[in-house]
This record gives structure tokens, sequence and C-alpha cells, in this order.
């Protein structure tokens, strides 16, 4: 299931705020949404690849998200970086993330179906075996040796 999740919680897109931080305990998968909450105008949100995200180098401006409610869907896994463009914001106040975004989530309702092994059945009880055939016979042929015996003796 999809998680949306607002960049910064309560305190949003903002700058002087510990994204890593905040990054650090959640679990990013294909599929969630990154919601970047901001005043418009005052910031923006850049996607950029780590030598950007490391240099806070900022991409041509037509590539900014600026409405202040951004919403990127994560689509495919990996590491994911973002910048704000607006001054200094991102190499002298923090406003940067960078996060891991791991496989969709696959749930057991949405998993692929395999057909369920048949129950097995109740054997068969196993026909006799020679070695049962051969020590009946030979607890009779005992039997009758005694008894051959028996009368022997009386």
């Amino acid at each position: 299931m999809a998680t949306e999740f607002t960049v910064g919680d309560d305190q949003g897109w903002t700058i002087n705020f510990d994204y890593e931080a905040w990054a650090k305990d959640k679990v990013f998968h294909v599929g969630d949404k990154l919601v970047f909450k901001y005043t418009a105008g005052r910031h923006n949100v850049f996607k950029v690849n780590g030598t950007a995200f490391t240099n806070c180098t900022i991409p041509p401006e037509n590539e900014a998200l600026t409405t202040g409610n951004d919403v990127i869907t994560l689509v495919t896994p990996g590491r994911k970086w973002y910048i704000c463009g607006v001054n200094d914001h991102c190499a002298n106040y923090g406003q940067k993330l960078a996060i891991t975004v791991l496989e969709a989530w696959v749930s057991p309702a949405s998993a692929p179906s395999t057909p369920a092994a048949p129950a097995p059945s109740t054997p068969a009880a196993p026909a006799p075996s020679s070695a049962y055939g051969i020590s009946v016979s030979g607890y009779q042929l005992l039997m009758a040796a005694m008894v051959a015996v028996a009368f022997l003796v009386v």
C-alpha cells in the first residue's frame, strides 16, 4: 500500500531543518508519494543527481516545482535527491533531501496466487510384503514344530 510522506512533517519544506534525520527512520517504496509543502515563491523543489545534491548545483529554472504543494510519486527504486534552488537555501541552510527508494510493497492480497497443493490422500494399505508372508510362515512353522515335539514327548 502506497504511503504519502509530507517532507519535513509539520515544518514542511523549509530552511534550517534536518531532512537527513527526518528521512532516517522512514522506509520509502516505489508508489509512495513525497509532498513538498511550502510558501510558493519562497522555496522550490528540484530533483537532482547525487553530484548536484552534494554540490547544491541548481538545474535550469524551468525544471523547478513551484506550487508550494508539490507531489512527487516515487516510480523507480534507488537513491533520489531533492534540493531547494532559491538563493543559497541548499548550500547554506540545508534545504535538501536524499532518500533511498525500495521496490514496491507486495501485499498478500496483490501477490500472484499459486494453486493450492492438493491435500495428500490417505495412502492405501500396503500390499502384504514377501517379508510379512515369510514371517507368518516362519511363525506357523515354529508352532507346528513345537506341537510335533509335544506329541513326541507325551
